[in-house]
């Protein structure tokens, strides 16, 4: 058996390429990066204007069957088909979101990929990189403050407190702030209410940095923003309180577009961070629009599975921007195929259950109709679909054989099993091979709704066709939001699905395909800069919380001044 390092170890062994001559790779000269040290830069948005007459390189979106609590290894395995097309000769690059620290520090971990398909500076990426999460939080945060300074200062816009849904953010996950009281200790201190922090990339700032086009764009967007309601029912936003201009000028250089690298050389656009169960889970727009214009072939990530990242990076970001992928790759486990099979219960931060680490092809076979559900999401798209076998040691060729045939039993082009946290490009060369393949044949893109259909046709769609339920049943507090929102002229708006992402459904414990069921909308709510409107089914966390034994406790620097303990 091949024995890898850890991936910290295999990040600070690597002799990287100066971000100059990455650049320099893909046609970007020094007037087209601000650099951020020797390893990292900021790619200038005039690079848009200047390589416009050139032609689309190939959009590849990779999403992933609904995984384990331990993740299937989507980031991985977009980082290790980007090499396994530059081992091919092609010229590629990849565009990933910024980790959070949250995850980074608690259970999860980051997201720079790993063993032998990661992008470098790892430890940089994973931590602070260029400072674009604290500029979302500064601009959040600057925009909290102002609604309770107006409402203190005489209350010239007649917020009604009780309507403020405008929370302060924070890269740490910390349960204590989730539900809060501020103002206290007298009238100089504020108006007392309830309110909590989210995590900053579940900000609204932060779905925005995604999907603006330009900084005029950000500007308009984060203008758009709806805090609260006055007490006569009306929205009030983030250009009413005269804190739009303040925010836009804090955002200015988190909008341009950040340069890495991949352990092989390929360049890495690595932009944004929104979270995919809340928020539409995608990298930015930008990055995307940039690398397509530098390379033949861009390979891109979706938060989570095909029923939450693919499916906004569809119906949201293409939608807005004009995008249009050319391939779906879904990734799959044999493991956590056997899980939706009914083996095991997989808990973060405890070991595998031994019964998935056997072979069994009955739990398998049974297991692959999520599998198989995820290809026909994918499918509703028009696009052509390819599926990624990430292959662990204790798999068998048997159950890899009985994978690939499901799948193109299921509608997919083929399935293809990847090694490369282990090898690197070369344990993709095949994916690779039949990922081009794919790019070429004819594809009939199209949007699962269009625009003009009401909030709970939308809806609708999404709970029958996505979530696989038999219809969809709403809280009266989710009748009242559709009504306000329609009156306010929001329906037109796309929908943002917050909802678990360990399930198809809205429930984490019912896995495989669930069925026979109705999908449950408690509450409604617009995030009128980014977009769309984000209906809640079921409780979601938009602050985690640490466990007893965090990433955290490992991380320290040994007597070098190194860190140890970073994956």
């Amino acid at each position: 058996m091949k024995v890898v390092p850890s991936d910290l170890e295999i990040a600070q062994a690597h002799k990287m390429i100066p971000i100059t001559e990455i650049a320099a790779r893909i046609g970007l000269g020094e007037d087209d990066i601000d650099l951020y040290g020797k390893y990292k830069a900021k790619i200038n948005l005039d690079v848009l204007r200047k390589f416009n007459d050139r032609p689309l390189g190939k959009l590849i979106d990779v999403t992933a069957i609904t995984p384990t609590p331990l993740g299937e290894g989507k980031t991985v395995t977009t980082i290790g088909l980007t090499q396994g097309l530059g081992k091919i000769g092609k010229k590629v690059i990849t565009t990933l979101r910024q980790p959070s620290m949250g995850p980074v520090f608690g259970i999860k971990g980051g997201a720079a990929g790993g063993g032998y398909a990661q992008v470098v500076p790892m430890e940089d990426i994973n931590i602070h990189f260029t400072g674009d999460i604290h500029a979302v939080e500064a601009a959040n945060n600057l925009l909290a403050a102002m609604i309770d300074t107006s409402i203190l200062l005489g209350n010239p816009l007649n917020i009604d407190p009780m309507t403020v849904m405008w929370n302060r953010v924070l890269d740490t996950n910390d349960r204590a702030l989730r539900d809060i009281v501020i103002g206290l200790g007298g009238k100089e201190n504020g108006y007392p209410r309830q309110t909590g922090f989210d995590m900053a990339v579940a900000s609204e700032v932060m779905a925005i940095l995604a999907l603006a086009e330009n900084l005029h764009d950000l500007r308009r967007r984060l203008g758009r923003i709806i805090v609260a309601y006055t007490y006569d029912g009306k929205p009030v936003t983030a250009e009413d309180l005269k804190a739009a201009g303040a925010m836009t000028v804090i955002m200015k250089e988190a909008l341009k577009p950040n340069l890495v690298q991949t352990l092989e050389g390929q360049a890495c656009i690595m932009h944004a961070g929104p979270f995919a169960n809340i928020a539409h889970g995608n990298n930015s727009v930008l990055a995307d629009k940039i690398a397509l214009r530098l390379a033949d072939y861009v390979v891109t990530e979706s938060g989570f599975g095909s029923d939450l990242g693919m499916e906004k990076f569809m119906n949201i970001k293409c939608r807005q921007s004009g995008l249009r992928p050319s391939c779906v790759v879904i990734t799959c486990t044999i493991r956590a195929l056997k899980m939706h099979g009914g083996l095991g219960n997989v808990v973060a931060g405890k070991p595998l259950p031994e019964e998935l680490t056997r072979e069994n092809l009955p739990a398998l076979e049974k297991g692959c109709a999520n599998l198989a559900h995820h290809i026909k999401v994918a499918s509703y798209f028009g696009v052509p679909v390819v599926v990624s076998i990430n292959r662990f040691t204790p798999d068998t060729d048997a159950e890899v054989a009985l994978v690939r045939q499901k799948a193109l039993e299921a509608g997919a082009l083929g399935a293809y099993p990847i090694t490369v946290w282990a090898d690197g490009g070369a344990g993709a060369v095949e994916l690779a091979e039949a990922v081009v393949a794919a790019c070429e044949k004819p594809s009939d893109f199209r949007l699962l709704y269009p625009d003009n259909l009401n909030i709970k046709e939308k809806i609708e769609i999404l709970a029958t066709k996505v979530y696989n339920a038999d219809g969809v049943v709403y809280e009266p507090l989710a009748e009242r939001k559709i009504k306000q929102f329609e009156e306010l002229g929001l329906g037109h708006l796309p929908i943002c699905m917050a909802k678990t992402h360990l399930s198809i459904s809205h429930d984490p414990a019912m896995k495989g395909l669930p069925k026979n069921y109705l999908f449950p909308i408690r509450d409604i709510r617009a995030s009128v800069g980014a977009g769309f409107l984000y209906p809640l089914a079921g409780a979601m966390r938009t602050m985690p919380g640490l466990g007893s034994k965090p990433a955290a406790h490992q991380v320290d620097i040994d007597e070098y001044g190194r860190t140890i303990g970073l994956f």
